[in-house]
């Protein structure tokens, strides 16, 4: 049984390729303290040649087109050549940070701004009344598991996972999915930012971890589903031979070894029922319902599949041939479902782009809908004693949702659906049920620190799980404007600055120092989210921007569409735009704008610089898929084939072969300064690929602006890196761009050795 449901990180959340936002270095630059009127202006010291990159051409041959690409070799990464290489490409790039001399200080000044705050997230409440949440204390560098008897109880530490008996290395809390009673907590434990998660129990009365260690159990990021009586759990695992794809849902009873787990639902589980490769199952349970539901993403494509069967029958001897019968599948164009007794409430965007919610009868499959379509776009749902509540985004805040539950007996519609009223207006990061009534939230916005809420009988009350953060954010402001793409859509764009800076005062210091970032995948929305390090930048004069572009989901699935395989050129011109926007108004010059993208973002920086070189002084790639046309022989390329596309598609290849960063690039061009930044332990993007994009924009602009490849070999995607971790990279990132800005506080002041 899965009691504590809570808002999905991301709307694939097992393979998408979203960076983590919170982390700052992949949205904003920082000001240096002194010198506006000096910034872009001044020259730069000659910096030393990067390793030279071996280049052994490959050629393909797609649909009649002719493609070379000289840096193949990489792809075998456990390669002594790629590792040296890598290593080499790492330690130039140190040396060369270390040569700018307001780094030090700046990274000084970003580890008190994140000590000023307490970090709290993954809350859930179980219907034993137990609180469990994960959170970081100021200079602790990971956050750590912590539960409360009830909503206001002492809170008692549970777990560390950097102080592991017996077991050296940087562990990661990856998830958690607390018991119904709350007695136990099964969580995934991953090394080095892998996110190769070993399912472990722990006992919430000793804290003491029970012996279960299943591995190859990253794939349960939304939790497992609990057997009554905490006698077992089901849980999704991959093959050994596979990371992301061909993966089954298990039975587990506790205290007895895996090797006794018993197949239930996906791939192998039962041969009469087919799955692709990509087809990722979970399953769930909830209380008073004599069904159990299997959800099927179909690789990251937004539209997921439903199935049905007794509970009764999973507990037999051949779960897998428990009587499962579809309720729901992608020609639904369900997002989203949930269970609620004999009705299962879906999100569907099949009539409307910015969906529409249905109640659905098991037994008869009879659908109703009880919350149309309007100019809000239905998000995520979860199950409360007292209604359905939803989260809606609404001109990029977020509102919420109650719809009442349909009674029992008859299945009729209990009333209407009534909007709850936030405490502010933000962002809702997480949602989850209370087992009396009511809601918790936990709320946050662009200039407003995250905070936890009850919502119960039409009143807010702040639970004190979140301290209140010390960093002053009233010299700040946000403003979202429209700005016109080329083919006239309009484009929704947010602003953070000083408080009351206008474009004129920007436009007299010559442009301010500005990072625009863009994102552009999957459907994910860009909400607003509260970064304490954002102030060390905006404190002294800087301009942070977050472009809404096509392929997100602010504006629905159309948004989505807009954004997506043959229309993905939408993304990176969407992008270019806010950025002219940004000079053409005066806020940024082309030698103080910056860009930003991270993991699928790649693509929409790594196209805006290729694209339009001239329009930044710097860039940014982190982790960024880059080389679109290998990306789906990857460990993770197969689900992507649904937001990408497949080069077997002739009319998919000309789409991404005419945007793919790697095959833009260009010899001669005079692009950006660019900062390459991956993780060792990538197992979403491959770090060949960052490896590449670096290695053909050192080659095709020798003599030009610097090009850095930085690594970090105790790092992956961002899933599971220390908070050090991430600060450093922040003061790197910064600090390169500030220097490339003309910035007088970090210019060299002595070559790289």
């Amino acid at each position: 049984m899965r009691p504590t449901p809570r808002l999905p990180r991301h709307p694939a959340p097992s393979r998408s390729l979203l960076r983590p936002l919170l982390q700052p270095a992949r949205a904003l630059a920082v000001l240096a303290a002194v010198g506006l009127a000096t910034l872009g202006a001044g020259s730069h010291a000659a910096t030393p040649a990067p390793p030279p990159t071996p280049s052994e051409p490959v050629t393909d041959v797609y649909h009649g087109t002719t493609v070379v690409d000289p840096y193949r070799w990489m792809e075998d990464m456990k390669s002594p050549a790629f590792q040296a290489w890598l290593k080499a490409q790492a330690a130039h790039a140190g040396a060369v940070l270390a040569t700018l001399p307001g780094r030090a200080a700046l990274r000084q000044r970003l580890g008190a701004l994140a000590d000023a705050s307490v970090n709290v997230g993954e809350v859930s409440v179980s219907p034993g009344g137990r609180t469990f949440y994960l959170k970081r204390l100021p200079g602790e560098a990971s956050r750590k598991l912590w539960m409360r008897e009830g909503l206001d109880g002492p809170e008692r530490l549970l777990l560390d996972p950097e102080a592991l008996p017996g077991r050296p290395g940087r562990h990661a809390i990856d998830w958690t999915s607390p018991s119904p009673d709350g007695r136990l907590v099964a969580l995934g434990l991953s090394l080095g930012g892998s996110e190769d998660s070993v399912l472990h129990v722990i006992d919430v009365a000793s804290g003491r971890l029970l012996g279960e260690r299943i591995d190859r159990t990253g794939l349960n990021e939304p939790g497992v589903a609990w057997l009554p009586g905490n006698r077992g759990f089901f849980y999704n695992r991959h093959p050994a031979d596979e990371r992301y794809n061909q993966s089954t849902v298990w039975r587990h009873t506790l205290g007895r070894p895996d090797g006794e787990d018993v197949p239930v639902f996906g791939w192998g589980a039962d041969p009469a029922r087919r799955f692709e490769r990509p087809d990722l199952p979970y399953l769930s349970t909830v209380g008073g319902s004599s069904w159990a539901m299997a959800e099927v993403l179909h690789g990251d494509a937004a539209e997921r599949s439903y199935w049905l069967a007794p509970v009764a029958a999973l507990r037999g001897p051949a779960p897998a041939r428990a009587g499962w019968r579809r309720l729901l599948g992608p020609e639904d164009k369900v997002t989203q479902a949930v269970l609620v007794g004999r009705t299962v409430y879906a999100v569907s965007q099949r009539n409307a782009s910015r969906r529409e919610l249905w109640a659905i009868d098991v037994a008869s499959g009879r659908r109703q809908v009880v919350l149309p379509a309007g100019d809000q776009v239905l998000q995520t749902a979860v199950v409360g004693r007292d209604g359905v509540y939803l989260k809606a985004l609404d001109g990029g805040v977020s509102r919420l949702w109650r719809v009442p539950l349909r009674h029992r007996a008859s299945g009729a519609p209990a009333g209407p659906a009534a909007p709850v009223a936030l405490p502010f207006e933000g962002s809702l990061r997480e949602l989850a049920p209370l087992p009396r009534g009511g809601v918790l939230v936990r709320l946050e916005g662009w200039t407003r620190a995250p905070q936890v809420f009850a919502l119960r009988d039409g009143r807010s009350e702040a639970l004190g799980l979140q301290p209140p953060s010390t960093v002053d954010a009233s010299g700040v402001e946000s403003r979202r404007v429209m700005v016109r793409a080329a083919d006239g859509t309009a484009v929704p764009m947010s602003l953070l600055l000083p408080r009351g800076l206008t474009a004129e005062q920007a436009r007299r210091d010559g442009g301010r120092p500005t990072v625009v970032t863009g994102y552009g995948a999957y459907g994910i929305s860009l909400e607003p989210r509260f970064s304490p390090t954002r102030l060390a930048w905006i404190e002294r004069g800087g301009l942070a921007a977050v472009c809404h572009v096509r392929g997100g989901g602010e504006l629905g699935e159309d948004w989505h569409r807009g954004g997506y395989i043959e229309t993905k050129q939408n993304t990176i011109g969407d992008f270019i735009a806010c950025a002219e926007w940004l000079v053409d108004q005066g806020w940024a010059s082309p030698r103080t704008l910056a860009g930003t993208g991270g993991s699928a973002g790649g693509i929409t920086i790594g196209g805006a610089i290729t694209q339009r070189p001239e329009l930044f002084a710097a860039a940014q790639s982190a982790v960024g898929v880059s080389d679109m046309l290998r990306m789906e022989l990857t460990p993770n390329g197969a689900p992507n084939i649904a937001e990408f596309g497949t080069v077997t598609n002739p009319a998919h290849f000309r789409a991404m072969f005419a945007i793919s960063p790697y095959h833009r690039i260009r010899d001669g061009v005079a692009y950006p300064a660019v900062i390459v930044t991956t993780g060792a332990n990538d197992p979403r993007v491959d770090a060949w690929m960052p490896g590449k994009l670096a290695a053909r924009l050192q080659a095709a602009n020798p003599n030009g602006k610097p090009v850095l490849l930085r690594v970090d070999f105790d790092g992956g995607h961002g899933m599971g890196s220390s908070v050090t971790q991430q600060l450093d990279e922040t003061a790197d990132v910064w600090s390169f761009f500030l220097w490339q800005m003309g910035d007088p506080a970090f210019q060299p002041k002595a070559s790289a050795p």
